[in-house]
């Protein structure tokens, strides 16, 4: 039941005023074998046809990038488009998949574009490898973390991990469950890179990377790239499919995000991430709450950033995640199916877009074996540490 503003104290304004009506990607590989404005363009070209309309219909394009992707305006040049009055590069990681789509939605409402694309394209694997060590200039944050050998995304992550475990009693065969979970849902997954199920014992038996993280608790690193095209709902109406309307979006992570990603030390406590800051804004946009959500596709860089998120946006109480994702609730015919195309874990990493295209998928009937029957609310999430984004969504 979708609940009042008052009830939820709203800041979202634009409830279900927009919608995303089409959606695209490449295939998901370790190689791709061609140039990162390849696979956006493939990518952007396929959610408009998957629309119904045409690369003259585009008038904008939004990506974000690490310095490892192309610029919206050169996909714009590469797809014909000659009136991208809107091209805009966002400066972030994973925390922006969502963001990418407010961002459109911001230009459609203040009337600088109609019909905005947002992309993410990469040669994580083959190309740029996000997961490596970062600059050791001394600089920035990094000048404080690189003299410990702190200078990787897995490092810090497990930094987070470790805190949770040493404050809740978190255990590797509790966040174990969300790795096996999602592998068994990529199994059914054509576009997956990982199908092959794992067991609880593979798991465990996975090489270590870093304390308390193994191999299997990482997201992949893939190369490839998805896109979904954003329109106004009255323009939807006429579009080749039902829309799925964007019931509210939110983003940020209170004041102590740093300089950067990275930027972890100001931080004051390491069992939370971003999550509980923005949750407010979600659900009050939203006009509904954890409880009405079928569908959940939560930004799984690592298994813990997913037990921070649902803790943080009030699944459940803090350090009650690892509990709360036992006993099945998270399968495809649990309470709040997780990641049903298999996460960035096992489908791909392509930096969290390819989240909403699965929400999409669902929410359009379109997922085939792993369909979750009467999807009609989807959340979606991006961001792990200290800044994140997040849609609710609906058909």
């Amino acid at each position: 039941m979708i609940k009042t503003e008052v009830e939820y104290g709203a800041m979202w304004a634009l409830r279900d005023k927009y919608a995303i009506v089409g959606t695209g990607y490449t295939d998901y590989s370790k190689n791709s074998g061609t140039t990162v404005l390849n696979l956006a363009t493939e990518a952007c070209l396929n959610a408009v046809s998957d629309a119904g309309l045409t690369p003259e219909d585009i008038d904008g394009l939004v990506s974000f990038q690490f310095n490892d992707s192309v610029p919206a305006m050169s996909v714009a040049g590469a797809m014909g488009i000659e009136a991208a009055g809107y091209a805009v590069d966002i400066a972030g990681g994973g925390n922006a998949a969502n963001l990418v789509v407010l961002n459109a939605i911001a230009a459609i409402e203040a009337g600088l574009a109609k019909n905005v694309l947002c992309y993410r394209a990469m040669n994580g694997r083959s190309g740029f490898r996000l997961g490596g060590s970062r600059d050791m200039q001394a600089h920035g944050i990094t000048q404080f973390t690189a003299p410990f050998g702190w200078i990787s995304y897995p490092q810090a992550m497990a930094m987070w991990c470790r805190r949770h475990m040493v404050k809740y009693g978190t255990t590797s065969e509790q966040l174990g469950t969300l790795a096996v979970t999602f592998r068994d849902n990529a199994a059914l997954n054509p576009r997956a890179m990982q199908r092959q199920p794992i067991s609880m014992d593979d798991y465990l038996s996975a090489r270590p990377i870093v304390d308390p993280f193994r191999m299997l608790d990482i997201c992949l690193e893939s190369d490839g790239a998805c896109a979904v095209l954003v329109t106004s709902a009255e323009r939807a109406k006429d579009l080749r499919h039902t829309p799925v309307y964007i019931m509210s979006g939110a983003n940020g992570g209170g004041a102590n995000q740093g300089d950067d990603l990275f930027d972890c030390l100001r931080w004051e406590d390491h069992s939370e991430n971003y999550s509980a800051y923005i949750a407010d804004d979600l659900w009050g946009g939203a006009g509904v709450g954890p409880e009405d959500v079928d569908v959940a596709e939560i930004y799984d860089c690592f298994t813990y950033s997913v037990v921070a998120q649902l803790e943080g946006l009030g699944f459940c109480l803090p350090g009650e995640g690892p509990d709360f994702i036992q006993g099945g609730r998270i399968a495809r015919d649990g309470a709040l199916p997780l990641n049903t195309h298999g996460g960035l874990l096992s489908e791909a990493y392509i930096h969290g877009l390819n989240h909403v295209v699965e929400a999409v998928d669902q929410l359009r009937g379109d997922a085939g074996p792993r369909q979750i029957p009467g999807a009609e609310i989807a959340l979606t999430t991006a961001g792990a540490m200290t800044v994140g984004s997040a849609l609710v969504l609906r058909n």
